[in-house]
C-alpha cells in the first residue's frame, strides 16, 4: 500500500508505508536516483538537499545574520557603498569650497519701493522731541512750547504732526490721516510686515494718537472743548508773525503760537473718535493702550452721537451694537448725503468720509451679514459702494480724465492727487473684499465687471503718480530720477545750520530759484493741473505742497497694491465684534378682513 504525498517541486512523491527504513536510510536511498532524469534544473537549495554535500557547487557565502549572500554580491555591495560615500564627500567638499552664488529674490515692485519713501514723509512732519531713529537728518526738535506759549490755554500740546509745508497742527486732517493709516494696517498688516514697515507704520500711528489724546480730557467721560489747532495761518491782519506769514524752519520758530479751541465741533469730534477707535484695533494686543484709545474715542463720540464715520469705527473697536445702530440709521445717512449724487459723490477726502463709510460697512455685510435690523441700510450702503466703484471706471463719465489718464475727482480744481490716492485705495480694498468673499466681481447696470478691473484702475492712477504720465515725472519726492525739486515746505527749503532766519529773513529761500537743499523724501506734492501740466515752483502750493492727509492715502494705496499677492486680513477688524446671531424680523401684523 502506498500514499501519494505532494512533491514540493511540482509532482507526486510515492511513499511506501511498508518500508520501515529510517529517515537516514531513505535519505541515502535517494542517492540511487538517475539524476539525469530530473524533469527540470534544481536551484541551489534543492541541490543541497538532493545531490548531497559532495556535489555542491563550490560557492562561498557570507552570513550577515539576517540573510546569507554570496561573497561576490557582498563585495560588490560594499564597494558600491564605499564609492558612493567617497563621491558624496567629494561633492560636499566642492560645494563648500566653491563661492556660493545665492539665488537673488525678485526685486521689490515699484509700489513697495515707493511705500518705504512715502512713510518717511511722516518722519519729516513730526513736531516735538524727535526720536533718535527718526532718520531725517535736517529735522530737529521743534514746537517744544506748543500750548504753553499761549497764556490763555497753558496746556502741554507738544507733539503731533505738522499738516503740510507750514508748521500748523490741524486735528481734523491729522485725524483723517491716522484713520487711513490705521485702516490700511488693519487690512494689510501682512503686506506691511513683508515690506519691513509694520513697526514703522504703527509707530507713526501712535505718534499721532498720543497727540490727539492730549488735545482733550481723554480720561473724562464727557468733555466740553477740544484743542483743535496749534499755530495760525491768518495773514489778513497784516504782517504779524505767524505760521503762514513767516518762512522759517520749525526748529527756529521764536514767536508765540496761538491755540484754537472749539466747543461745538461735532465733525471734528467724530473724526477724532474714528482715528482713536481705528488705532485701538491696530494696538489691540497692547491692552492698556488700546483701552485708553477706546475710552477717548467714546468720550469724543458722546460729544456728538450721530456721526457715520466715527460710529462705524467705534462699532468695530468695541462691538457695541448701539454704535452700529447709529451708523445704520437711515435719517443720519440721508443727512450725510448717502441718497443723492452731487458732483463729489464717491470722493473720499479728509472733509468728506461718506465713501469710506460705505465701503467700511459693506465689509460688514459681505463677511458677517448681521441681518435684521441692520440689513436695510447695510444693503443700501453695499449698493452705493458698487455705484461708486462703477464711477471710477473709464467707461463711465462721472469724472473726466486728463489726456494722460489721471481721473479728475475734484473736477479740474487744484491739488488733485490727494483724492486720486484715496480712490485707488478704496478700489483695491473693495476688490480684495470681493475676492475674500468669493465674489468674482460686481454689476454696473446690466454689465458685469471683474475685480481685476478695479485693481487695474488703481494701478493706472498710482502709476501715473509714480511717473507714468506725459511729463515722465514722479510726483513723489525721491522716487525715480525726475521729481519736484522745489517743494513748498519750509523745513526742506532752508539749509540746516547755525544761521537762524527771522520771520521775513527766510523769504529769500521761499523765493529762491535753486532746488531745496533738503530732500523731503516720500512727499507726494499737490499734483498737476487738468491738462497734465505741472510747475515746479516753490511759491505755488497748488502744485508743490504736500499734505499729511494726502500722504496717508498714498501709503494706504501703495501697501494695498504692493507685493505679488492680493488679499486682506479678514478677521482682525472684527476682533471686538461678538458672534452674529441675526434677530428675526417681527411677525407681520394680524390679518384683518
Amino acid at each position: 500500500m502506498s500514499m501519494y504525498g505532494r512533491d514540493p517541486w511540482g509532482g507526486p512523491l510515492e511513499i511506501n508505508t511498508a518500508d520501515s527504513a529510517t529517515d537516514d536510510d531513505r535519505s541515502r536511498n535517494l542517492q540511487d536516483f538517475d539524476r539525469a532524469a530530473l524533469s527540470r534544473p534544481l536551484d541551489e537549495t534543492q541541490q543541497s538537499w538532493l545531490l548531497g554535500p559532495g556535489e555542491q557547487k563550490k560557492k562561498k557565502y557570507v552570513d550577515l545574520g539576517c540573510i546569507i549572500v554570496t561573497r561576490k554580491i557582498f563585495v560588490w555591495t560594499l564597494g558600491t557603498i564605499l564609492v558612493s560615500a567617497f563621491l558624496a564627500g567629494f561633492i560636499t567638499l566642492i560645494v563648500k569650497t566653491v563661492p556660493r552664488h545665492h539665488r537673488s529674490h525678485a526685486p521689490p515692485d515699484n509700489y513697495t519701493l515707493a511705500l518705504h519713501k512715502a512713510l518717511m514723509f511722516f518722519n519729516a512732519q513730526r513736531s516735538g522731541p524727535l526720536p533718535k531713529h527718526n532718520n531725517v537728518s535736517w529735522r530737529g526738535n521743534s514746537g517744544m512750547r506748543d500750548g504753553l506759549s499761549d497764556n490763555s490755554v497753558n496746556k502741554n500740546l507738544v507733539g503731533g504732526f505738522y499738516d503740510a509745508g507750514d508748521a500748523i497742527k490741524f486735528n481734523f486732517p491729522a485725524s483723517f490721516a491716522m484713520t487711513m493709516l490705521s485702516w490700511s494696517v488693519i487690512e494689510y498688516s501682512a503686506k506691511y510686515e513683508a515690506a519691513g514697515e509694520l513697526n514703522h507704520a504703527k509707530e507713526i500711528i501712535k505718534w499721532g494718537s498720543d497727540y490727539l489724546l492730549k488735545t482733550f480730557n481723554s480720561s473724562a467721560d464727557t468733555i466740553d472743548k477740544i484743542y483743535a489747532q496749534v499755530g495760525e495761518g491768518d495773514t489778513s491782519k497784516g504782517p504779524s508773525p505767524n505760521d503762514h506769514y513767516c518762512w522759517v524752519r520749525p526748529e527756529d520758530i521764536d514767536y508765540a503760537r496761538k491755540v484754537y479751541e472749539c466747543h461745538s465741533c461735532s465733525d471734528l469730534a467724530g473724526e477724532m473718535a474714528a482715528a482713536l477707535a481705528a488705532a485701538s484695533i491696530v494696538f489691540k494686543d497692547t491692552k492698556t493702550y488700546s483701552q485708553k484709545l477706546v475710552h477717548g474715542a467714546k468720550t469724543l463720540f458722546n460729544y456728538w452721537d450721530e456721526f457715520l464715520w466715527g460710529g462705524a469705527w467705534l462699532y468695530y473697536a468695541t462691538g457695541n451694537s448701539s454704535f452700529l445702530q447709529l451708523a445704520t440709521t437711515r435719517g443720519l445717512a440721508k443727512h450725510a448725503g448717502a441718497f443723492w449724487g452731487g458732483p463729489d459723490y464717491g470722493v473720499l477726502s479728509w472733509d468728506n468720509k461718506l465713501a469710506g463709510v460705505q465701503v467700511l460697512l459693506s465689509r460688514l455685510r459681505l463677511f458677517l451679514s448681521p441681518g435684521y435690523p441692520y440689513e436695510d441700510m447695510l444693503g443700501t450702503f453695499h449698493n452705493q459702494t458698487n455705484i461708486i466703484m462703477c464711477s471710477y471706471l473709464p467707461v463711465f463719465t462721472s469724472f473726466n480724465r486728463t489726456k494722460g489718464g489721471l481721473i479728475q475727482l475734484n473736477h479740474g480744481r487744484p491739488q488733485p492727487l490727494q483724492y486720486v490716492v484715496n480712490a485707488a485705495f478704496l478700489a483695491t480694498l473693495y476688490s480684495d473684499y470681493l475676492e475674500a468673499a468669493d465674489t468674482p466681481g460686481w454689476y454696473c447696470g446690466p454689465n458685469f465687471y471683474s475685480t481685476e478691473v478695479l485693481r487695474d484702475f488703481a494701478k493706472t492712477q498710482i502709476d501715473y503718480i509714480l511717473g507714468k504720465n506725459p511729463r515722465k515725472m514722479s510726483y513723489v519726492v525721491g522716487f525715480g530720477n525726475h521729481y519736484p525739486k522745489h517743494v513748498h515746505h519750509r523745513g526742506a527749503s532752508i539749509p540746516k545750520g547755525r544761521i537762524r532766519y527771522n520771520c521775513k529773513g527766510g523769504w529769500k529761500w521761499r523765493d529762491s530759484q535753486r532746488p531745496n537743499p533738503n530732500t523731503l523724501v516720500g512727499a507726494m506734492v499737490a499734483g498737476p493741473d487738468k491738462h497734465d501740466g505741472f510747475h515746479d515752483v516753490r511759491s505755488n502750493y497748488n502744485y508743490t505742497e504736500p499734505t499729511l492727509a494726502g500722504n496717508a492715502g498714498l501709503v494706504a494705496a501703495l501697501v494695498a497694491l504692493s507685493g505679488e499677492k492680493s488679499g486682506i486680513d479678514k478677521n482682525t477688524i472684527f476682533s471686538a465684534v461678538p458672534p452674529m446671531f441675526p434677530t428675526p424680523p417681527p411677525p407681520p401684523a394680524p390679518w384683518k378682513p
